[in-house]
């Protein structure tokens, strides 16, 4: 079985501290890569996004590289966000063909299951990093939604709850042979 699992969803669902509490009980992590791309991006002084293509694919190739990363070890993982994300953003940026993403998606396969976390408007705030509106995170919720179906995936929704109940809620559906890493979340 795919241990790999993806969380995604639009900006502001609370991925980030679903990840770190993950990370805490043992689970391996590989964090977002456009989050570390745009730090890199103001440090340098510059804006911190290129156009939405050229975005897309430094995301890709970090996603690429961190997938490649962690194939070789054994238990779970959780992807805060996974290639099929940046083939996404490729997709509505008209950069890329259906071939191309197509195989792709066959060469980096997740499990069949991948979490969405919705918009949570009473958490959702924006910093340096995340500039979209709650509007414009919804309707990433929604493609990224569409998006995974359309490749094969089962989306299940994670509700809006407590961290620990989304923890509990997600490990029930994972089930109890998944086994975790046994150490903290690498930042690969």
């Amino acid at each position: 079985m795919n241990q790999a699992f993806v969380i995604t969803g639009g900006p502001g669902g609370g991925k980030t501290t679903l990840l770190e509490a993950l990370a805490e009980r043992g689970y391996r992590v590989a964090p977002e890569g456009a989050r570390r791309i745009i730090r890199a991006r103001l440090a340098q002084g510059l804006s911190p996004r290129p156009d939405p293509a050229a975005f897309a694919r430094e995301i890709l190739a970090s996603d690429m590289e961190q997938y490649r990363a962690v194939q070789a070890l054994d238990g779970v993982t959780f992807f805060d966000r996974g290639v099929l994300d940046a083939l996404y953003m490729l997709d509505q940026a008209r950069a890329i063909t259906r071939e191309e993403v197509d195989a792709l998606v066959r060469r980096f396969p997740y499990s069949n299951i991948v979490f969405l976390l919705p918009p949570w408007e009473a958490i959702y705030g924006t910093d340096a990093e995340r500039d979209q509106s709650f509007e414009e995170a919804v309707e990433v919720f929604q493609g990224m939604s569409r998006w995974y179906t359309q490749w094969g995936y089962r989306t299940v929704e994670v509700p809006r709850v407590a961290v620990a109940n989304r923890i509990a809620f997600i490990q029930k559906i994972i089930g109890p042979d998944s086994t975790q890493a046994g150490f903290t979340g690498v930042d690969l």
